[in-house]
This record gives structure tokens, sequence and C-alpha cells, in this order.
């Protein structure tokens, strides 16, 4: 009898084990839901749209992004072009440490001549087309006055923009070794940037909205630098091989869609890059950190894209005109009409996974500011007022958010009134007071009555 209870007991505890282990092998997390079999240390993809990430792969480790510290660069020197403190036209001396450090042909350079002056705009292109380090260094010390400035306005800009976890050393994203020992004062002296791959996506979004016009440069597969130290010219064949007009045998790398974005290796980092494409409408960011060969890291980022290009899709969620069930008007205080009709004033678009929109509902947030404590607008009103705004509630799983805080306040249009609403004159206002007195009089009296046979 106590080996049957023992057996039984027995039995009890191996379904349980079996009921637990089968729950928790199909409950999905962030780090299993999505498995592209990628062969870095670290990923993100994002859309570059709203900021949405698409998918995360060790997101916050924070690793050396090499090259791909110059879109920081990038990002700081067209600020400066359209702040009006540098021009395209405006001449550059090559000091003795730039010089040095553009004439080391083990890193990417552009040998630069101390006995001629350089354009912003040529030295921009020789770092945004072929990552030249020398370049890059004239640039920020032109627009910093030494790269020690520069670096803290690197600094000051990553947290602006917030990239918490950034640290720069230097302009260049070289291991400070490497410059010679001319690195900037401060920081030591085999010291290196560090980045999360979050907080280079953070950047390349930052750079991508606010000045576009750096894929004009970045999408040029090959160009001449024509101030050579022989003077016959340098050429610069963009280290971004999955441009789709990138010539010769590089070609078995490009990628439809692909117009930038930036390199980088180094020891430390490994080859890394930060890559951006554009499909029917559709712009994606994608980073790879540490891969281990210089094309490793495109086959990686092309498992990216096609996940993403292949399972998102941009859809209109609710069209212009939209209104939220049970919440299509609103109460009028002091009015002609004592409510009005309210809808979204645009059609609501985000990038979501491929047959999941019925995942997404409405969500309607009212202003209150635009409102009275009772959540009523007050007359007059104007046609077109806005109330509120449209959002979403995403039902579905592995939500992996935004790559900003407040990232989802893009993802909303306004709430406006339908028609306007003219304020009721002096007497229809006086006879509502009273009917509402009235009204409450005999609330009361009601009440009272109904008191005494309760």
């Amino acid at each position: 009898m106590k080996k049957h209870i023992r057996n039984k007991g027995f039995l009890y505890s191996l379904l349980t084990l079996l009921l637990f282990t089968t729950l928790f092998a199909n409950f999905p997390t962030k780090a299993s839901a999505v498995e592209l079999g990628l062969e870095a240390e670290a990923a993100i993809l994002v859309d570059a749209n709203s900021g949405k990430i698409l998918y995360e792969l060790n997101p916050d480790m924070t690793l050396p992004p090499a090259s791909m510290s110059k879109m920081m660069t990038e990002y700081l020197l067209l600020e400066a072009i359209h702040n009006k403190q540098v021009s395209w036209d405006q001449e550059v001396s090559i000091t003795d440490y730039v010089y040095k450090i553009s004439q080391n042909t083990k890193l990417s350079n552009v040998p630069l001549r101390k006995d001629i002056k350089y354009t912003v705009r040529e030295l921009y292109e020789s770092m945004a087309i072929y990552s030249a380090n020398g370049s890059t260094i004239a640039l920020a010390e032109t627009i910093a006055g030494s790269e020690t400035n520069f670096i803290k306005m690197m600094n000051d800009k990553a947290q602006a923009l917030g990239m918490e976890d950034a640290k720069f050393v230097n302009s260049t994203g070289l291991n400070n070794q490497d410059l010679l020992g001319m690195h900037p004062k401060g920081t030591g002296e085999t010291e290196e940037n560090m980045m999360s791959p979050r907080s280079v996506a953070i950047l390349a979004y930052s750079l991508l909205k606010d000045y576009p016009e750096v894929l004009e440069t970045a999408s040029i597969p090959f160009k001449k630098f024509t101030k050579g130290i022989d003077g016959e010219g340098i050429s610069m064949l963009n280290w971004n091989a999955m441009l789709p007009n990138i010539p010769g045998y590089l070609q078995q790398f490009a990628y439809q869609g692909v117009d930038g974005l930036k390199t980088g290796s180094t020891s430390l980092a490994g080859y890394c890059f930060t890559g951006t494409a554009e499909r029917n409408g559709m712009r994606l960011i994608s980073v790879v950190m540490k891969t281990n060969s210089q094309y490793k890291r495109f086959e990686e980022t092309k498992k990216l894209f096609d996940y993403g290009f292949s399972n998102f899709v941009e859809k209109e969620l609710f069209p212009a005109n939209y209104q939220v069930k049970k919440h299509d008007v609103l109460k009028v205080e002091k009015g002609k009409q004592k409510e009005v009709q309210i809808a979204s004033k645009e059609a609501l678009k985000t990038v979501i996974k491929t047959n999941e929109e019925e995942l997404y509902e409405p969500k309607l947030i009212l202003d209150k500011k635009a409102l009275t404590k009772k959540g009523t607008l007050v007359a007059p009103a104007e046609k077109g007022q806005k109330v509120g705004y449209l959002t979403y509630e995403y039902k579905g799983e592995n939500n992996y958010g935004y790559l900003l805080k407040n990232g989802a306040a893009s993802e909303k249009v306004a709430i406006v009134t339908q028609t306007g609403v003219e304020k009721a004159n002096w007497f229809s206002l006086t006879m509502r007071a009273i009917g509402g007195f009235f009204a409450d009089i005999w609330s009361s009296v009601a009440g009272g009555i109904a008191g005494l046979f309760s």
C-alpha cells in the first residue's frame, strides 16, 4: 500500500514538472522570441521613422564602435554648417598632428599635405566615404579649435540625444594608442570610444532625422580625392560593400535599398557596421557590433534587413477622420450646441509585423488643458480645434519598445473637433441656468420622497 502511494506521488510530481516545463518552454521572451542566428556580439534593428525597435541582441552591451564614432563627427559638422559656424567652402590648414596621422597607411586615410589647404567639403567626403582619420581630426579642430574641445562636444551631444552609455575619447573611433601620443588631453593612452548598439542606433536615427543629407555622401560608392600626396589624386572606394552600385567583386554584398551609413573596425571592436536601407517607403536602421571579419558584418546586416523587410510593413492602422467608438463626441458648455463630433485629423500609420493588424487597438487621450475638469469643451470652439490625440495599444508579444524614452510620442495623431461651436447668447445661457436650477431642486425633492418609502 505504501509503495502504491509513493508511486502515485512520484507520478504527480512528474506530471507537475512536465507541465511547468511545457509552460516555460512556450513562454515567449524578448531574448529568445526571434532567433536570427547572428554571428555578432550585439545587434539592433530599428524603424527609422518612429524609432521602434524590431529586433535586439544584447542591445545595451557597451562595446567599441570604432569608426562608427565618425557619425557623431558628421552630426556636429552638419550642425555647425546649418548654424553657419562653418561653411563647405571654408579652407582648412593641416596641423602637424593631422599630417602625421594622415600619413599612417595602416589606418584608413587620405594622405594630406601641409603645403596646401583643403575645403571642409573635401575633408568631409573623405571621412564619410573613405573613413579618413586624418581628415576627421582636421574637421574636429576646425569646429572646436582642438580635438580635446571637440570630444567634450561629442559627449555633451551624446547625452542630449539620449545616448546614456556613450563615451568618446577621440573624434575618429581609433584606439588612442594609434594617435602617436597626441591623443586628447584627459584621456587614457589606450582608451577607445565605447557605445552600446542602442546608443549607436540613437546616433544614426538622430543623424538621419536631423540631417538626412548625410546620405547624399554616404551613398557615394567611389570618388577621387584630388589633392593627394602625389598630386595625382587618391581612389576612395566606399567601405560600405552593401551599396547597390558598389563596383567590382564587392557586388556580392550589395543590397537593394542600402544608402548608408558607417563601417568601423579596430582590434578591440572587431568589425562593425551601421546600415540603413529603404524599401517601399519603409526605412530601417541596423547595427551589428563585433563580428569576426570585414565581410561578416555585411552578411549579418543582410540577415537583419531580410528579417525586417520580410516580416514588417508600414500600415495605416486608422484612417483620417477616425472616430473611437463611444468616444466620438465631446460635451460642450456654453455653446449653441451641447456636443461636438471629434475625430483624428490624419491617418495613424506605424510599422507592424505582418498579419498583426488586429493586435493594435485605438487609444484616445484627451488633452486635460483643453477641457474643463469635467472633461467638457467650453464654447466658442473652432473647427479643427485640437482636443487630444489618437494613439494605439499593442496587444501582441515581443514588444521591444523604442530607442528613446519618449519614442511612443511620435506614434500619435491629433484629435480635433469636426465643426465649430458658437457661444450661446446670454438669454439661452440664462434659461439653461434656470432650468438647471429647478432640475436640481426637483432631483432633491424626488430623492427625498423616494427616501420616505425606502
